[in-house]
């Protein structure tokens, strides 16, 4: 596969990256289009100069409308009869296409279903689903229908076959060691954990706020917390384990630890969402802004991860400060413990000499 085909599913990372949040004009559109849960429509003539990226809802460009830049739409049914300047990339819903497209088209989950005016300069990829072309529709590019992660061969079976060297002289094959993969999987983990983030925030947003604070303004103190977790959990599920007994326990445990884990980086991701919006001089509301934080922190912690060496240590050490704000604050159901104040020093005053 050609490599812009495989660099096209990173195309969603930089589209939610780079597009500011701005109002939709049904008039006169202007600018890139950020909507949850709404639909969008562009209205036959319409020119709309940016992105449109559109969470849970349906977008439909009408005939003669025009948006110069790209389509993302996750969780929708998406509708082309205009022209499309740049490419469109589609999550879980179906797409069909009567007019022109002059950059690549990526499903994943969905169908494409390709009418006899459609036009598509690029390539036409689909992840669990079909292409469904017409006579008369025109592919500039290649078709790649329900693409799959790369097999490693196995090697056929055969009579008296030679003896084989040493197992210590075979490396052992991933057959999903891909960074195309491993990059998706990134993203797929960040938009799941954004969703979640986006549905606390509406019901926990005071508790995740006691969770940031605590890691905000002690830090060092919060990461010794989660180390203290991270060595002291396994040998307690061991003696719990041992004991028979308390097996159960042990099993609350280990269903507990990932949920503070996911408790404590939403926590941070609503800091970081909420310090964005100050940094941009926008007004979002808590859910947009703690999806969007949540979102962007595990975009990049996982990315950094990806790194070979040294790339753990970073996702190490966010893990740390996630568990230590839950365990300091009880899942944010107190105030961490405040630093203790330095004792006041009394100055006497010493009469003058007389």
């Amino acid at each position: 596969m050609k490599t812009k085909t495989k660099l096209v599913s990173i195309f969603l990372l930089l589209a939610l990256l780079l597009a500011p949040t701005v109002n939709v004009h049904a008039q006169s559109p202007g600018g890139d289009v950020v909507l949850f849960g709404k639909n969008y429509t562009l209205k036959s003539g319409e020119t709309l100069n940016g992105s449109v990226v559109v969470f849970g809802g349906n977008v439909t460009i009408e005939k003669d409308a025009k948006v110069t830049r790209d389509v993302v739409l996750f969780g929708g049914n998406l509708v082309i009869d205009g022209n499309v300047s740049g490419s469109v990339v589609l999550f879980g819903g179906n797409l069909t296409l009567s007019q022109k497209v002059s950059g690549d088209v990526v499903v994943f989950g969905g169908q494409i279903m390709l009418q006899e005016t459609a036009v598509v300069k690029g390539d036409v990829v689909t992840f669990g689903g079909q292409v469904t072309q017409e006579e008369g529709a025109e592919i500039a590019g290649n078709i790649i229908d329900n693409l799959e992660p790369p097999q490693a061969p196995t090697a056929p079976t055969a009579p008296n076959a030679p003896a084989l060297p040493d197992e210590s002289d075979f490396h052992d094959v991933d057959a999903y060691d891909n960074p195309v993969w491993q990059g998706l999987g990134v993203l797929m983990r960040a938009l799941g954990l954004a969703a979640i983030a986006m549905l606390l925030a509406l019901f926990l947003q005071p508790q995740m706020e006691r969770v940031s604070d605590a890691v905000v303004k002690q830090p060092l103190l919060a990461g010794s917390f989660g180390l203290l977790v991270v060595v002291l959990t396994p040998l307690a599920i061991l003696v719990m384990v041992i004991t028979i007994i308390l097996i159960p326990v042990a099993l609350l445990v280990l269903f507990i630890i990932p949920l503070a884990w996911m408790f404590g980086m939403i926590s941070l991701g609503q800091e970081i969402g909420e310090r964005f919006t100050k940094a941009i001089n926008q007004i979002w509301s808590p859910v947009l802004s703690t999806g969007f934080g949540t979102f962007l922190l595990m975009l990049v912690v996982g990315a950094l991860g990806l790194i070979p060496c040294a790339g753990w240590l970073l996702s190490f050490l966010v893990t740390l400060l996630a568990l230590g704000g839950v365990v300091m604050t009880w899942f944010g159901a107190r105030s961490a413990p405040a630093k203790p104040s330095a004792p006041a020093i009394v100055v006497e005053e010493v009469p003058p000499a007389s």
